[in-house]
């Protein structure tokens, strides 16, 4: 009986104990779980606010970790435990820049409580900077500035004529006049206003004519600029678009009975690849139509990357082979290249293939 008694107070004992150590732990308690900055400006820069904790448990709070929702919010906080009934801070600053618009972003505050993590919240309303010259003009070409030095028309009908606007700025104290050089026929470019005024801005009219050019996929042009007379062609505009066949007119029959291109497959893992190598590997390209399928173009995106098709024309039920080689001299780590197709196919007129490994030194 003795030691059936002893037992049962030692478990007694125990629980209590138990209860006890269950009985103290930290916790915390912020002044406010929220804050709305109401208002704030884009050029003012950060905005901060420092939210305010006890520790109103029984053991030292320690904060594990505090981590924002968005790399634009940034909490700091200090490292040392918080002893039972002191006060703590978690200063949260958010950066505006390039973020106009309302706003609301969460910190999470994980702890040495027994409840889950702690979530705070910020909010607002960014209002934008007014952007300056060098901002909305951050192209400089000396004489102007200008919004871009590129026109990219993407995807063009090999029929279509299409024009495109690219802004200036001259912010000289004295008028600006232009001149262009080495112009190809399919690409034609005018000032706006011809002679540009001090502190005025303006635009170049760029229209491509892809009935002018002979070819099919992506072209590129640069067209040289020189300002007020001189001979100076330093600066260059891009001028770029994928040229692709017209099939809008073709009716249900043409659409029924065109050439149709298939792939043995559109992906190619080379795997290592020792630096200094050159590899190699074939695509078949299959005709599944009823008429002649003609391989337009085919371009890679790297200059390291050559591909070269066997045949650019295919039977119906017929194929051909599309020798792709990629040379990894001066290349390290993962590689993905793609090599672009451009056929007759109505429903494939562009495919993409792509080659990619990993090269070793």
């Amino acid at each position: 009986m003795k030691r059936i008694f002893g037992m049962i107070t030692f478990l007694v004992l125990i629980i209590t104990l138990n209860s006890a150590n269950a009985q103290s732990f930290a916790d915390i308690k912020f002044e406010q779980m929220d804050h709305n900055f109401g208002t704030i400006k884009e050029a003012d820069g950060l905005a901060n606010y420092t939210f305010k904790f006890t520790n109103t448990g029984k053991i030292p709070l320690i904060l594990h970790g505090v981590a924002a929702s968005c790399g634009c919010t940034t909490p700091e906080w200090s490292k040392e435990p918080v002893l039972p009934g002191k006060t703590g801070i978690i200063k949260v600053s958010y950066n505006p820049e390039q973020r106009p618009g309302i706003f609301t972003k969460s910190i999470t505050v994980n702890a040495n409580i027994p409840k889950s993590a702690v979530v705070l919240t910020i909010t607002g309303d960014v209002i934008a900077k007014t952007l300056g010259i060098a901002e909305l003009f951050p192209v400089d070409f000396g004489q102007i500035r200008l919004a871009s030095n590129e026109s990219a028309f993407v995807k063009i009908k090999n029929n279509e004529v299409k024009t495109d606007t690219i802004h200036f700025y001259n912010p000289g104290s004295s008028p600006v006049s232009v001149d262009f050089k080495i112009i190809p026929p399919h690409i034609t470019i005018k000032t706006i206003p011809n002679v540009i005024p001090p502190k005025s801005k303006g635009y170049f009219l760029v229209t491509f004519n892809a009935g002018k050019n002979a070819t099919y996929g992506y072209v590129t042009n640069r067209i040289y600029l020189s300002f007020n007379g001189d001979k100076k062609y330093d600066n260059f505009i891009k001028v770029s678009a994928t040229i692709e066949e017209d099939f809008s007119k073709l009716s249900e029959a043409d659409l029924a009975n065109s050439p149709k291109i298939e792939y043995s497959s559109r992906t190619f893992d080379f795997g290592e690849i020792a630096q200094g190598k050159k590899v190699d590997y074939v695509f078949k390209i299959m005709n599944t139509g009823k008429k002649e399928l003609i391989i337009r173009s085919v371009t890679a995106s790297c200059d390291c990357t050559v591909a070269l098709p066997t045949s650019t024309s295919i039977k119906p039920g017929g194929n051909t082979e599309l020798k792709v080689s990629f040379d990894s001299q001066g290349k390290v780590g993962m590689q993905n290249k793609i090599i672009t197709v451009i056929s007759n196919d109505p429903g494939h007129a562009t495919t993409v293939l792509r080659v990619t490994g990993t090269v070793k030194r």
